[in-house]
């Protein structure tokens, strides 16, 4: 895997799965819901796009 397809995987995953982390926290904090569930589809939008994008990428490199 090359370098900038590995730095756009990480990316993916920590906006798919590290964003709602870390509104679940302020939420916890906070004690305001809101913010986690508003922040679940647009980071769940955006990083599962991304992550699509990179594998396609990534198995089109592998092609040629």
């Amino acid at each position: 895997m090359r370098t900038r397809t590995k730095m756009a995987l990480a990316i993916s995953l920590i906006v798919w799965i590290g964003f709602p982390v870390l509104f679940f926290f302020i939420s916890l904090n906070t004690n305001e819901w809101n913010y986690l569930i508003l922040s679940i589809p647009g980071s769940f939008t955006a990083g599962f796009t991304g992550l699509m994008l990179t594998i396609h990428h990534h198995e089109k490199d592998h092609q040629s």
